[in-house]
């Protein structure tokens, strides 16, 4: 603790140096720390896969809505702190080891180890800020960090309590927690005696704020491509194999096309030339990424479940993981759009209409034909994205747009 008091007496040096001109770049450290986060994406998609019910399913969201927010919560800090000094590294690898052990924990979430992802899980929300309040003393980021703390203590008494409960109790604890720290941010982390944190003191590097999730973006793709891979490799070389390998392969650079292709720079560019970059990156990225990398999760369990047996008839469970994920990553979409431009895409919610017609006849075709059809669903939406007709991100803001983008 004596080096953390230190590191107050000297915040400034702790803080990435504003005045550099460009955007900051994202370090190797952050690109090291968020290997650790490939391993629990991976152990989600398991989890999904032995856990193929709607309570199975429900569990797997909470589980990647806590993982999520303890590296969301270690992305703001890194945007602000500079991960290239020696006392932020230690921290990051300190987080690394305990996200590690949280990580290691989620197939037994409900079972043994709760207390694990409880434990784990307070100690990073709760460490992390304890070290920033310590770190930015006499900073006027120190009393938004504060306020943090607070809340992060309140979600980790739940977090806590949730890992020494059972069975619905500890979700219900533990669903607590999460809406705390979800809710946190909205609220503007308002604290008896403390006030309320606006999205203006957010003082982010919109860019690199943008590119890290980015980053967790492509490491939810990487599990699919591990998936396809791998079980591909496991089973017979058969035409119906290769064929579903084509679709699941296809599907996934659909995905990745939607994301990439034109949005992901264009809000990119958008956030970093905002006004108030703590507000989109607090509902374009923080609220919203998630519900994208979910679609991302179920579509690279469903691709397992294809790949395995393409040709028998899908089970409800598949059928619902094979239109679900894709289902779910174009609502995710739709609403990062429309939050960073405040438009409609139409394609998108088109596309979420016809996923919800094939469901009419998923258990009538086999899994094979089925994943074709969703893949084919979201191949036609990215295709949209490139005819002339349609708007497009990079399109200057519409007349009665402010200087953000946002409508006055």
């Amino acid at each position: 603790m004596s080096d953390l008091a230190e590191a107050g007496s000297r915040a400034p040096q702790l803080l990435r140096d504003r005045d550099r001109s460009g955007a900051h770049r994202v370090t190797n450290i952050e690109l090291f720390f968020d290997l650790v986060y490939v391993f629990a994406v991976t152990q989600l998609s398991h989890y999904l896969l032995h856990h193929a019910t709607v309570t199975g399913a429900l569990q797997a969201g909470l589980l990647l809505v806590m993982v999520w927010l303890v590296w969301s919560y270690t992305t703001w800090v890194t945007n602000w702190l500079d991960p290239d000094l020696m006392t932020v590294r230690l921290l990051l690898v300190a987080l690394m080891l305990i996200s590690l052990a949280m990580s290691a924990s989620l197939p037994r979430a409900f079972e043994d180890l709760g207390l694990w992802i409880g434990g784990a899980y307070a100690v990073q929300q709760i460490g992390r800020t304890v070290f920033m309040v310590i770190a930015l003393r006499g900073h006027p980021l120190e009393a938004n960090f504060q306020r943090i703390l607070a809340w992060c203590v309140a979600s980790s008494v739940l977090a806590v309590a949730g890992g020494l409960a059972h069975g619905h109790a500890r979700v219900l604890l533990w669903l607590g927690s999460v809406c705390i720290d979800l809710l946190g941010g909205v609220a503007g982390f308002w604290t008896p005696g403390l006030g309320r944190s606006r999205t203006s003191d957010w003082t982010i590097e919109g860019g690199h704020f943008a590119e890290r999730c980015q980053a967790f973006i492509l490491i939810a793709l990487g599990e699919s491509i591990v998936i396809i891979g791998a079980t591909l490799s496991e089973v017979k070389v058969t035409t119906a194999a290769v064929t579903s390998f084509v679709v699941a392969f296809a599907g996934a650079v659909a995905l990745w096309w939607l994301y990439f292709d034109q949005s992901a720079e264009a809000a990119a560019e958008k956030i970093a030339r905002s006004d108030d970059p703590g507000r989109l990156g607090r509902s374009a990225y923080h609220l919203i990424h998630p519900v994208m990398v979910a679609g991302i999760i179920v579509c690279a369990a469903a691709d397992e479940q294809v790949l395995s047996d393409p040709g028998q008839a899908a089970s409800t469970a598949a059928a619902w993981m094979v239109l679900g994920g894709p289902a779910l990553f174009l609502a995710g979409h739709a609403a990062f759009k429309f939050v960073v431009w405040r438009v409609l895409s139409w394609p998108r919610l088109a596309g979420i209409a016809a996923l919800a017609l094939l469901a009419l006849a998923g258990r009538a075709i086999p899994a094979l034909a089925l994943g074709a059809c969703a893949a084919g669903v979201v191949v036609a939406v990215a295709i949209t994205d490139r005819l002339p007709w349609i708007p497009h991100p990079a399109e200057p803001p519409r007349t009665g747009a402010g200087a953000d983008g946002q409508f006055r």
